[in-house]
């Protein structure tokens, strides 16, 4: 429904706005003639193949949690026998037979319970000292199990009788071997950092506390797994050939009636005490078999990890160890619960950087993985405490180099991942230290003190960077940006490239990433709306390397022109402040480098949106600028070739046409009515001429270039020559102009000017030919002008806009000039 305005010149309605498509197929960056939503597609990856719910179904490390649960369910079944057997000899044996047995049953009753009750006690230790050697054994645990030290079992007797007699020639040996060990592994292989670098830190770290002294190597903790598990073997073995022996010998004394009953208390603790070894010996081989032929933690571990560098293998073995510790200490069930992301993020938060960082590994794994990388971040983003743990471990420094190094890059790589989704860029952001901690990733060797060694600068400034892009995406990140201290000068710093990296072919491609990088987080922040990119835009101009930086780029980028974009870009971005638009033209050859890109005469097609940049970034800095327009037109030539672009069609005839009526319109005036300015009038049968012919942004723009120029006319025939030359009538043109208001009866977002410039151009043919008001009133004019009136938006009152907001307001309303030509058109009969 169509209301009429009752309010003055800025009163307007609402209605229907035209969202058609353009007729020039431009960028693929919005332009700031025209509003665009602000509401874009999420920053959010696609879902990958096996992500979600089909990643869940198909984890691998469901075979550790169900063979965890199969070897708890033995073990549990030979700990309930065993439990029945040393009730039934204690209680019904030796309590009730314990006179009237056969020393030969009283003697293998004894031993076999005092060999079952080793076991048991050994096996309640277990667990736990294997848990604490598994940080010892770091990655090769994935691929050394049990049954590797049986192997080397002769080698460690023999080392247990020499630790006896020369404890300390062992303890040298072990050194000389770790350090061995770590010559062959240490130019690849950063898995035993994390136990390497313990050895110089001020407490015990457990898989290497002598827990006796002058015992040497055999009372190492780490080993003591070892020794537990040949007594369990030892046990069981003991009690199969005991039981089986009484078994068939079956002499169990004479069956008098005291003893009617003993004979068949004796075969059921022989049954007992065999069945328990038996599964307790079957529990050993089906751990054996599946760890060490079937290689089941090599395995999981290639399929959770595949393709990694290393640095995760142990954190299979450790998650199999707690599960199985959780199905053994309670239900059998509760293992099935566990999943190695989980088990990641408790790692995570340990106080144990070895710990941590085979966590962060873990969870930097899976995040970059197509089957997983779904499942994981959306369980990350969902708690709290891990992405402020991830945050934390952004800025940890000094003490650990090479570990926390990793620790820093994996928490950056997960977050950078993590804020690929909008919901997670909100949270991330919302952590309070979040930016601090991004700003600490952005340091050069020149500004950090201490000896970093190789500490790779580039890698993490990269990190950094494309963290703070996904975060610019939100407003309020980038309104925490600007009030993060010394984190724009940072960020203005890594766009410097100096003339020596842009020329040279064998530039490093990390300068070069780092570089393009910079310039799109510098471009995101520039071009955002509302209030923080007020704000943004401000603090970046007033940073005195901004400019400079991107002009360097322009000028020596012709080896990158995907960099010269971005830079061009971030000149348009900030030529939205009136201040920095003046900053930008007086910084030298900005505007001389802009023209040489924009009217280049041989541009191929890779190259035509750096031309478009170039050509839009100038209409904005001439846009109400007198000082740019009188620089741009004091180039050389340059009047003469906009003038010849205005044929060349498509985007660079709509870039020449905004260029040339915003030099006309805020050119201002030198010695006399602009005569600067006059060979301008000389485009006019050629604007004409694309009146009449084109649609869309270019007709809009043509018909602003075309009221401009009609200013500028001075004879009383120019403009009845210049139609002539045309080929067209005045007649002609005026029905032209009655056709487009009919067609754009509401604003149109592409063209939201379009309206403004017809009426503009009909005020002044009425003005200077009053026979035009004739014309005008036979084609129905004053109704389509009274419809405009009903239609007038704020989508009309602006020059230029920032997404949907609008940015340099025009000096006079839009239902201001529709009551002007009203004015004009009803004066013909007065």
């Amino acid at each position: 429904m169509k209301l009429r305005s009752k309010g003055g010149d800025d009163a307007s309605v609402r209605l229907e706005i035209v969202r058609a498509g353009s007729s020039i197929s431009g960028g693929q960056t919005h332009s700031f003639f025209e509003p665009h939503s602000e509401v874009g597609s999420e920053t959010t990856p696609t879902q990958p193949r096996g992500g979600g719910a089909t990643a869940a179904v198909g984890a691998p490390e469901k075979k550790l949690t169900l063979f965890a649960f199969r070897v708890a369910m033995l073990e549990k079944s030979a700990t309930g026998i065993g439990t029945l057997a040393f009730v039934w000899a204690t209680v019904v044996i030796l309590g009730g037979f314990a006179i009237t047995l056969e020393r030969k049953d009283f003697v293998f009753v004894t031993v076999i319970i005092v060999t079952e009750s080793a076991r048991v006690y050994s096996r309640s230790h277990e667990l736990e000292w294997q848990h604490q050697s598994t940080w010892a054994m770091a990655a090769a645990v994935g691929e050394r199990s049990s049954l590797r030290a049986v192997r080397s079992s002769s080698r460690f007797f023999l080392r247990t009788l020499k630790a006896a007699l020369h404890p300390l020639s062992v303890l040298q040996i072990e050194h000389a071997e770790a350090g061995s060990e770590h010559d062959r592994n240490s130019p690849t292989n950063d898995q035993g950092n994390a136990v390497r670098v313990a050895d110089r830190s001020r407490s015990w770290q457990l898989p290497n506390v002598p827990l006796l002294p002058y015992a040497g190597w055999v009372f190492v903790a780490k080993n003591t797994s070892r020794l537990l598990l040949w007594l369990q073997i030892a046990s069981s073995a003991a009690c199969v050939a005991l039981s089986i022996t009484r078994l068939v010998q079956h002499d169990f004394g004479e069956g008098g009636s005291e003893h009617r009953n003993r004979k068949g208390a004796l075969i059921l603790f022989y049954s007992l005490a065999l069945a328990e070894a038996m599964i307790f010996l079957m529990e050993k081989a089906y751990w054996w078999w599946q760890i060490s032929y079937c290689c089941l933690f090599r395995v999981v571990s290639r399929e959770c990890f595949p393709g990694s560098s290393g640095g995760v293998d142990v954190a299979v073995t450790r998650f199999f160890y707690d599960t199985y510790s959780k199905c053994v200490a309670g239900s059998v069930f509760d293992g099935l619960k566990m999943d190695l992301v989980s088990f990641a993020t408790e790692l995570l938060a340990s106080n144990l950087r070895d710990e941590q960082l085979i966590g962060a590994r873990v969870l930097r794994s899976f995040a970059g993985s197509d089957d997983f990388g779904f499942d994981t971040l959306r369980k990350i983003g969902t708690s709290t405490a891990v992405v402020e743990r991830l945050v934390e471990m952004l800025s940890w420094k000094n003490a650990h180099p090479k570990q926390e190094e990793e620790l820093r890059r994996c928490a950056a790589e997960i977050l950078t991942k993590l804020a690929g989704k909008r919901q997670n860029v909100l949270r991330v952001g919302a952590v309070p230290s979040a930016m601090a901690a991004i700003s600490s990733l952005l340091g050069k060797p020149a500004d950090t003190a201490g000896d970093y060694g190789t500490y790779d600068f580039s890698a993490f400034n990269l990190l950094g960077l494309s963290l703070l892009k996904r975060l610019a995406a939100d407003h309020d990140n980038c309104w925490k940006i600007s009030n993060s201290r010394g984190l724009l000068p940072k960020i203005i710093d890594l766009t410097g490239a100096s003339r020596t990296l842009l020329t040279n072919e064998l530039a490093p491609e990390s300068q070069i990433k780092t570089v393009k990088r910079a310039l799109e987080v510098v471009k995101m922040l520039a071009g955002t709306t509302g209030d923080p990119g007020i704000m943004l835009r401000q603090q970046l101009s007033e940073i005195v390397f901004t400019v400079s930086n991107v002009r360097e780029i322009i000028r020596y980028g012709e080896r990158h022109r995907e960099l010269q974009t971005l830079a061009i870009e971030i000149l348009k971005n900030l030529a939205l402040d009136g201040d920095a638009k003046d900053q930008i033209g007086r910084t030298g050859q900005v505007t001389s480098l802009l023209l040489a890109i924009f009217l280049n005469p041989s541009v191929t097609n890779e190259e035509k949106p750096l031309r478009n940049q170039a050509g839009e970034t100038l209409s904005i800095l001439a846009l109400e600028s007198k000082n740019n327009c009188n620089r741009i037109a004091d180039e050389p030539e340059v009047l003469s070739r906009l003038m010849e672009a205005l044929d060349g069609g498509d985007e660079i005839q709509l870039n020449a046409s905004r260029i040339l009526r915003n030099l006309c319109a805020y050119g201002g005036a030198r010695t006399g009515p602009r005569q600067h300015l006059q060979p301008i009038t000389a485009a006019l049968p050629t604007v004409l001429k694309a009146i009449m012919a084109t649609e869309g942004k270019l007709l809009e723009a043509s018909l602003g270039l075309t009221t401009q120029i009609c200013k500028l006319t001075n004879a009383p025939g120019e403009f009845s020559d210049a139609l002539s030359r045309a080929g067209l009538e005045e007649a002609e043109l005026a029905e032209k102009l009655a056709a487009i208001l009919r067609k754009y009866a509401s604003p149109e977002i592409t063209v939201p000017r379009m309206r403004r410039f017809v009426i503009n151009q009909a005020i002044w043919m009425m003005k200077s030919n009053r026979s035009s008001i004739d014309q005008f009133n036979k084609l129905g004019m004053e109704r389509l002008l009274e419809s405009v009136a009903e239609t007038t938006s704020e989508l009309e009152c602006f020059h230029i806009f920032s997404g949907s907001v609008g940015f340099s307001r025009q000096s006079k309303s839009l239902l201001s000039r529709v009551e002007k030509a009203l004015k004009l058109m009803r004066s013909i009969g007065s």
